[in-house]
């Protein structure tokens, strides 16, 4: 995941959004739990029902692959009337796990951890899509296929780069037939040729809506031979490459119009909240930096089912 700031987060281990929703409440969590457990406190069986509910919903509302991953310790009274608390632990295949406390009521319909959640609403925190322009861009899979995923993107950015072989995968193996990817431009103000690099493969898509994917593999792959001072050959060399009118393709980059959906990708994407690369929208349902297969394949099958239970109603 590549920000705006520049900031990059390791990419190993647990999703980010889940560690960083954990790792606020470590300090405070931790603090509070300590002080609610006490000898007078007292061990209140569950409900395998509700901690399968609250099971269902952190997996969605964290992006955890398995929920195999997620253990709850036994649910304890604390001294504070109505609530109670409990331990989860969520762990990964690599052998890392983070342990903290959750406060809720008794029949677990509201609950805090890091934050308050309604355990009511809707867990994947869906985004509106219909501002964002979809139409006339680079698009992989057919036009009706259940799941949209919407990718913001930056040729410049190395974890674009490793998803983009595995999104490539999904829409043409795995999900054939029942994903669509858009591509939206969203190259980051510290990449200097991230911008001509957008530019160059819009106007290639323009003569030929399959050329923008190989100049984008083509970005991906040669992201470490380009620079700024290269960045025009380099397009020159793949476009005749690909048998591209050349000077079409300069006289292209050269009017605002390409430039102009470029910004207009930018400013979509500013419009959902995004701020670092890649950052996917599966269905309206977020997902950013790179997350792990298993998790693409949680939200892509929960979306299938949900289409498949609706569609046999």
């Amino acid at each position: 995941m590549e920000l705006l700031t520049r900031v990059v987060f390791p990419r190993e281990g647990l999703a980010a959004a889940l560690l960083c929703a954990f790792a606020v409440l470590l300090a405070a969590g931790s603090a509070l739990a300590g002080s609610a457990s006490s000898p007078s406190s007292a061990t209140v069986s569950s409900d395998p029902a509700r901690d399968a509910a609250l099971k269902d919903f952190l997996q969605k509302k964290f992006r955890i692959g398995s929920p195999s991953e997620i253990a709850f310790g036994p649910m304890e009274k604390t001294p504070l009337p109505g609530v109670y608390q409990r331990s989860v632990t969520v762990s990964n295949d690599k052998g890392q796990s983070v342990t903290v406390t959750l406060f809720s009521d008794k029949n677990e319909t509201k609950a805090i951890l890091g934050q308050y959640y309604d355990l009511g609403s809707d867990a994947w925190g869906r985004v509106d899509m219909k501002p964002v322009h979809l139409d006339d861009r680079p698009t992989l899979g057919p036009p009706d296929a259940p799941i949209t995923m919407v990718e913001f993107a930056d040729f410049e950015c190395p974890y674009c780069a490793h998803a983009f072989g595995e999104v490539e995968t999904l829409a043409n193996t795995t999900y054939k037939g029942k994903m669509r990817v858009i591509f939206k431009n969203y190259p980051l103000n510290g990449h200097p040729w991230a911008r001509t690099a957008a530019i160059a493969a819009e106007c290639a898509r323009l003569q030929n809506p399959s050329a923008f994917w190989d100049f984008a593999r083509y970005f991906y792959t040669n992201q470490g031979q380009i620079n700024p001072g290269n960045v025009q050959q380099k397009i020159d060399e793949e476009a005749s490459k690909l048998s591209l009118d050349d000077k079409a393709l300069k006289a292209c980059m050269q009017t605002p119009a390409a430039g102009q959906r470029v910004n207009e990708d930018e400013a979509d994407g500013n419009a959902v909240h995004v701020s670092s690369t890649p950052t996917f929208f599966v269905n309206g349902i977020p997902l950013v930096g790179l997350p792990e297969g298993k998790v693409f394949d949680f939200v892509i099958n929960s979306e299938l089912a949900e289409h498949a239970a609706h569609a046999a109603r």
